[in-house]
């Protein structure tokens, strides 16, 4: 990123990011995947990083217009992304974190976040004004724009390559991976609408029992064994 300044394509009514590339920070395949949906709806590029490092390299190569950061990654703190964005010149035009846990709203803000997305993240114009709300003023799109209600589901195989990663990482689990395990169980069972399997992953993310784990293994089985029935 050594130019000095972004360009910010104006959008247009129809696809009012036109123009824009969008990278998401994200390690759930689902998730991300309903971000690509919506931006390409919206008219933007979607670039995908799944790790701190692996945004490093996308930002040592591309130039994104909107960086969208979930909070909870597997080398570390998406707030650490943040700040470092925020405090880069020259600045990335719109920086938002995202989590499934609104509580980490403040904290994201606090590195540097423009706004935030708390997960799900499904309806059309919701996404598209918060992105347009975060950018630069001057790029939004002229004229009068019709607000959409669709809601974008991402692919279910999506969901079921999540659930098949959460369950190799249970089979290896130490104590030192739970904390992220239950983290990233808790945002794909939000996205998913599935309250038995977030409420496992709080249980997770608060004790170490055997117990815990067990239901969290037997759900994530069930899942999966669900999914490959369909």
């Amino acid at each position: 990123m050594s130019d000095d300044r972004f360009y910010l394509p104006p959008g247009n009514p129809d696809r009012p990011l036109q123009g824009l590339t969008v990278l998401v920070v994200e390690d759930s395949r689902f998730a991300s995947e309903a971000i690509r949906l919506l931006s390409i709806r919206s008219g933007a590029r979607i670039r995908r990083a799944d790790s701190l490092a692996a945004a490093h390299r996308h930002l040592a190569v591309y130039r994104p217009s909107v960086v969208i950061v979930d909070i909870g990654l597997p080398d570390g703190s998406g707030t650490d992304l943040i700040a470092e964005l925020a405090r880069a010149r020259p600045r990335v035009p719109a920086i938002l974190g995202m989590s499934g846990d609104p509580e980490a709203e403040p904290a994201a803000r606090a590195a540097g976040a423009d706004a935030f997305l708390a997960k799900p993240v499904e309806s059309l114009a919701w996404f598209q004004q918060a992105l347009l709300a975060a950018l630069p003023g001057g790029v939004l799109p002229s004229g009068p724009r019709a607000v959409s209600g669709d809601r974008i589901l991402p692919d279910p195989v999506a969901l079921a390559d999540d659930l098949h990663h959460v369950a190799e990482m249970l089979r290896g689990d130490g104590s030192g991976a739970r904390a992220y395990i239950a983290q990233l169980l808790s945002g794909l069972a939000i996205s998913a609408h599935d309250p038995a399997l977030a409420a496992a992953a709080g249980q997770l993310a608060l004790s170490g029992a055997e117990g815990a784990r067990r239901r969290v293994v037997d759900l994530v089985e069930e899942r999966l064994s669900r999914a490959q029935a369909v």
